[in-house]
């Protein structure tokens, strides 16, 4: 005893270690330090004048030495004037620092003793060894060989001092029992354990042995993690009585040895091993101290800790008790032999429904035992992102945004590089959790703090993108790299958001030879007085980064740079120069900002509205699960269908084989064995799909995943707008928003069906119309400048709108932005990707053009397609009020339809051209005799010239149909040229198509692997569509304008109009007398994709041009060759250019004059064109 105050933790410093012959006495470590850690401390009542020290034990037990009664050591080991009693029972001290020990010691077992306090002032009780030398200045705990224990201010001491216990009580009774406040009384006897154990402790085969074995034990008892004390007051003592480095390396053993149990353990029905292990895992993360280092140090650098949010798919089903829990299995059986989902809804057979009923009852048995494990899961997410657990340094959550931000880049730097990526399986698990764990948070700092924003509203505001507060690694932007964002638009950051960027990285960008280094360094030394200008964040000075200020460090230099450079609050037209700054320069002010300094929230532009959304460590864990899905999780999505599809496949060939077994002949027994055969596996195989398929449904696709997927496609769609309305400034942004709003969206369109359906969702319909707004506007958007990700909103809009929902949302979203995204595609096609926008103006036309009605082709419904879900595969929906938007712009913007039909024309001129070269080589190929292999590449765009010649074409029928007067009201500058070209390429492609044993005949005959689509109907009831239009709309001068152009380009051949009512000329029949079974092409037989009243258009079509040629030729008089156009040699001299006077005919002049304003003949420049005739010959 000591009448003095101070206090510490223990140290073991003079104590010997274990030695290799002791190691066998580890394997009763658990019991031992069991015993130890349930050790009370009870008072009874002695004389009132001093303390007494009394065993309470009626015998000697083994492990104390020393008489059986205690009393004071009135001999030796004491310090000080001292009054002893004349019983050696009590105790009074006359000098400033006076100490006294007992009569006795004590080496093993339980022990207590009793002291009454009868005076105040400062009193130290504790253990000591007999090394412990006292003195005037060091009493009991204030030696590295002793413990004590101070009840006045609170305190435990040796050496050092902490806080321990409850001011104003040693004691205090619970229940018949009294106990010391706080944690229970760490005796002196448990450095002799820690002394034999604690390097044994560091072994990985004695922690996953012993160590985790015995606290699995303590939670076997049942209960939950907070009813086992046992566990926290464990690691207590573990950083009490152990060295550092044996501290972590034992927590990061035992961490290891968890995370190997939990992914290697067997898969049993009740999930009982993985819940076991979590639970363990959740009890050393509820140890703040504990839960720091492995945050700080192994979690994220030695593990790959989100192995602990990823439940593994079973390899077999019998691994995982599924037929116990799923007995019944079942599957859809409404699919066609096209792989589509049959229309005809069938009505379910009672056993079917029996079936289907006891299968998702096991699937719901299944669901709740997996949600046992994800709860566990989450509650681990929710001990990482505590950021109420300051003391001691920073707060986990900060800690985890550092780690969790170094994992994302690791996994977006190294894309290639696949020992160094986490598993994409694991990522899907670990954003379902993070996104639980957030939203939980959210909503809580929500309840606390009405004015924010609830999760429902979530987004990320636009400040973060070009702030500097969050690394994005190099992470493409949309309007490109952001070094060259920096310098274009940093007058925009300064008069917009108040941001100045630090000239030091400007400076850097633009000094090619920089040398990495000395950037690191000119970055260090510039950081005091280039660092962030605003209050909070400014860089610490070297000589307050001493490490021997040790944990007053932090609070030393934050007073210091306050003093230095007072915090005041942010003036409106004050500038804020801004640094970007790496993971390992961020502290939490950085994040959550404070007097004055908004965090991540700084330079906040005037189109954001000023409310607080939530806490900025929030927004930060929100960004990282946006990037997160982008890496790696929808890919994973779209790899865990291919189970969907193979039960739908053998589903498809169970019911095949049935048919074909009710069909067998009885006297063929042998076929009937064998289709019984198939049968059994077929319907084992469907058993074993069905119950994993159960499985994957449960762990990826349920319901509550499909909710975090939508949840997270309008946390996209909000930020994107919030981002969109700050101008030039959007082109910050990263990419992955947008690529994870339309990638999201196709999950939830073709991922998560038909489990669950999308429709069912909250604000379904606002959500589609809010996205289809995205793409309208961004597809085309000049402030977006990455040619994937413009690429990927074509597509996106293009598979928009070929399904009739979301078509419909197209149509929903403000008249302004149809208008703009309809002239948007009508833009010329040149130096743009034109392919997809011609595909999305086909698919609004498509179900109103002539024939035009088909989903497949004719001649290839009797093959099965790749994928019956494709875009192009849908039934036609075509939009007449986008169509409406198309012809008003048309007739309203003179020079708009010029252009864009000119592009078109020219376009189709390319195609059709590449394709007849294409299978010109391919023909040659096919007649050699040597055996030939055509590259399949080169069939490939072949078919695709293909399919662009006939997208193109029904794109002019559209055009054509929608408005005629662009082509028939010459009063318009470039109606004329524009019929004459249109006329020319018709011409040529029906020549070409219509030949008798032509080239493009033979090719199709082949029917090459690849060239599937190639086929007579496609194309020509496309030129056949715009035959008729031209003829029938508009006024009747128009119509003979048309008529008269088109019979008098040099290429028309009536034969070819007749080629497609199947009449041929008597020549051609008797020419192709010796093949009679061939078949000739006729629009008479497709009778179920062209109505009645549109071959009768036909028939009157070739009537009228036949009767127009014969009068044309029989008025046609002859033309000299010295009258014709020098350049095309079918039209007569119409034209002469000034200044040199050339001629030629005006169609040619004015198609040269679009791109060239050369003379065809002398290359001088051309000025004028006037009309040209010739005078009259005498």
């Amino acid at each position: 005893m000591t009448s003095r105050g101070a206090g510490t933790a223990f140290s073991r410093k003079n104590y010997r270690l274990s030695t290799e012959p002791e190691k066998a006495r580890v394997t009763g470590m658990g019991l031992y330090l069991e015993a130890f850690i349930k050790c009370t401390v009870k008072s009874c009542t002695t004389s009132p004048n001093g303390f007494s020290a009394t065993l309470l034990s009626d015998q000697v037990a083994e492990g104390r030495l020393g008489p059986f009664t205690v009393v004071l050591d009135h001999t030796s080991g004491f310090e000080g004037l001292l009054l002893v009693d004349d019983d050696l029972l009590g105790v009074i001290g006359h000098s400033n620092f006076g100490s006294i020990r007992a009569t006795t010691c004590v080496y093993k077992g339980k022990w207590i003793y009793e002291v009454l306090i009868s005076s105040q002032g400062l009193m130290q009780i504790g253990w000591c060894t007999l090394n412990c030398r006292f003195n005037q200045e060091e009493g009991v705990g204030d030696t590295p060989d002793s413990y004590a224990y101070d009840g006045n201010r609170v305190r435990k001491w040796n050496v050092t001092t902490t806080n321990y216990g409850k001011e104003g009580k040693l004691v205090e009774k619970d229940t018949s029992m009294w106990q010391l406040q706080g944690e229970p009384t760490v005796l002196i006897t448990l450095a002799h354990i820690f002394n034999y154990f604690s390097p044994l402790m560091c072994k990985v085969y004695l922690v996953e042995d012993v160590l985790m074995t015995f606290l699995l034990s303590i939670l076997e008892r049942g209960g939950a993690v907070e009813a086992h004390p046992l566990i926290q007051q464990l690691l207590d003592l573990m950083w009490l009585l152990m060295e550092e480095y044996e501290v972590h390396e034992c927590l990061k053993q035992l961490l290891m040895s968890l995370l190997r149990a939990y992914r290697f353990s067997p898969i049993i029905p009740d999930l009982g091993l993985q819940i076991h292990y979590l639970r363990l895992t959740i009890a050393v993360l509820k140890h703040e101290k504990s839960r720091k280092y492995l945050l700080s140090n192994v979690l994220f650098d030695v593990l790959r800790s989100v192995v602990f949010f990823y439940i593994k798919s079973p390899l077999r089903v019998e691994e995982a008790g599924l037929q116990e829990l799923i007995p019944t299995t079942w599957w859809p059986n409404r699919f066609t032999k096209e792989g589509k989902e049959s229309k005809e809804v069938k009505e379910e057979s009672a056993e079917e429904r029996l079936r289907r009923r006891a299968y998702e009852r096991g699937c719901q048995r299944l669901k709740k035992r997996i949600e046992v494990v994800e709860g566990l899961q989450v509650q681990i997410l929710k001990l990482l992102l505590n950021n109420k657990d300051r003391g001691g340094g920073e707060a986990s959550r900060y800690i985890f945004l550092n780690k969790f931000r170094k994992f994302l880049q690791e996994n977006a730097s190294n894309r290639g590089n696949l020992t160094v990526l986490c598993p994409p399986e694991y990522m899907v698990c670990f954003l379902h959790r993070l996104i639980a764990a957030l939203r939980f948070f959210w909503d809580g700092h929500k309840a606390k703090t009405p004015a924010t924003l609830s999760s429902e509203e979530a987004y990320v505001p636009p400040q973060l993108f070009y702030n500097g507060k969050v690394d994005y690694f190099d992470l493409q932007r949309l309007g490109g790299l952001l070094s060259h964002l920096k310098k274009t638009l940093k007058d925009d950051l300064a008069a917009k958001a108040n941001v100045l960027i630090d000239p030091a990285e400007l400076q850097a960008v633009t000094m090619d030879d920089l040398d990495e280094d000395e950037e690191s360094a000119t970055s260090a030394a510039q950081r005091p007085s280039a660092a962030l200008a605003i209050g909070g964040a400014l860089a610490r000075p070297g000589w307050l980064s001493s490490p021997t200020l040790g944990r007053a460090n932090r609070f030393l230099s934050t007073a210091a740079v306050s003093l230095m450079n007072p915090r005041r609050p942010l003036g409106t037209l004050e500038k804020i120069k801004v640094r970007t700054l790496s993971v390992e320069q961020r502290t939490e002010e950085d994040i959550e900002g404070s007097h004055g300094n908004e965090g991540l929230l700084l330079g906040r532009p005037p189109e954001e509205p000023d409310q607080p959304i939530t806490e900025n460590s929030l927004l930060e864990v929100l960004d990282g699960i946006v990037m997160m899905y982008n890496l790696s999780v929808h890919q994973q999505l779209g790899k865990m269908v291919g189970v969907s599809d193979d039960v739908n496949e053998y589903a498809m060939a169970l019911k095949d084989t049935e048919e074909k077994i009710s069909r067998c002949p009885k006297r063929r027994r042998d076929i009937h064995e064998e289709l019984l055969k198939s049968q059994k596996v077929f319907s084992e195989k469907l058993n074993h799909l069905s119950r994993r398929l159960a499985w994957i449904n449960v762990t990826i696709y349920s319901k509550e995943k499909m909710q975090d997927v939508y949840w997270l496609l309008r946390v996209c769609i909000r930020t994107i707008e919030h981002g969109d309305r700050t101008g030039s400034l959007f082109a910050f942004m990263p990419e992955f928003y947008l690529s994870v709003a339309m990638n999201s969206y196709s999950a939830l369109k073709n991922y998560f069906s038909p489990v669950n359906s999308m429709e069912e969702l909250p604000g379904y319909e606002e959500t589609l119309m809010r996205l289809a707004a995205i793409l309208a506007k961004h597809f085309a958007d000049s402030r977006i400048v990455g040619t994937d990700i413009r690429d990927s909103l074509m597509q996106a809009l293009a598979s928009y709108v070929c399904y009739p929902h979301s078509l419909r949302a197209v149509e929903r979203i403000p008249e302004e932005q149809r208008i703009s995204m309809m002239k948007n595609l009508l833009a010329p096609y040149e130096q743009r990707p034109w392919a997809q926008t011609n595909w999305i103006l086909v698919r609004l036309w498509r179900g109103c053009g002539f024939g035009y009605r088909y989903t497949r082709l004719p001649h290839l419904l009797k093959t099965k397609p790749e994928d019956a879900s494709l875009p192009s595969l849908q039934k036609p929906c075509p939009s007449t009020l986008l169509q409406r938007h198309m012809a008003d712009l048309l007739r309203s913007d003179r020079d708009l339809a010029p252009s864009f039909l000119n592009s078109v024309l020219n376009q189709l001129n390319w195609a059709f051209s590449e394709f007849i070269g294409m299978i010109q080589e391919i023909q040659q190929a096919a007649e050699r005799l040597e055996r030939n292999f055509v590259d399949s590449r080169q069939l490939k765009v072949c078919a695709t010239c293909f399919d662009l010649s006939v997208s193109l074409l029904r794109v002019l029928e559209m055009t054509v149909t929608l408005a005629p007067e662009i082509f028939l009201d010459w009063n318009r500058p470039s109606s004329e040229l524009l019929l004459r070209r249109l006329a020319q390429l018709l011409n040529q492609v029906l020549n070409r198509v219509t030949a008798e044993r032509n080239l493009f005949d033979r090719v199709v005959n082949l029917r090459l692997p690849g060239l599937e689509s190639v086929d007579h109907y496609p194309i020509l009831v496309a030129v056949t569509g715009i035959l008729v239009r031209l003829g029938r709309h508009g006024p009747c001068s128009g119509a003979e304008r048309a008529t008269a152009v088109l019979l008098a380009d040099p290429c028309f051949q009536l034969r070819s109009i007749q080629y497609l009512l199947g009449h041929t000329e008597p020549s051609a029949l008797a020419a192709a007398a010796p093949a009679t079974d061939k078949r000739h092409f006729s629009l008479h037989t497709y009778t179920e994709y062209i109505s009645a009243e549109e071959l009768a258009k036909v028939d009157k079509m070739l009537s009228h041009l036949s009767e127009e040629s014969k009068q044309a030729a029989a008025t046609t008089l002859p033309t000299s060759e010295e009258d014709l156009c020098p350049i095309c040699y079918a039209h007569p001299i119409s034209a002469i250019f000034r200044p040199c006077s050339h001629k030629s005919c005006k169609a040619c002049i004015n198609q040269h004059l679009m791109n060239n304003k050369d003379c065809f003949f002398c290359k001088a420049t051309i000025t004028g064109v006037d009309d040209f005739t010739k005078p009259a010959s005498s």
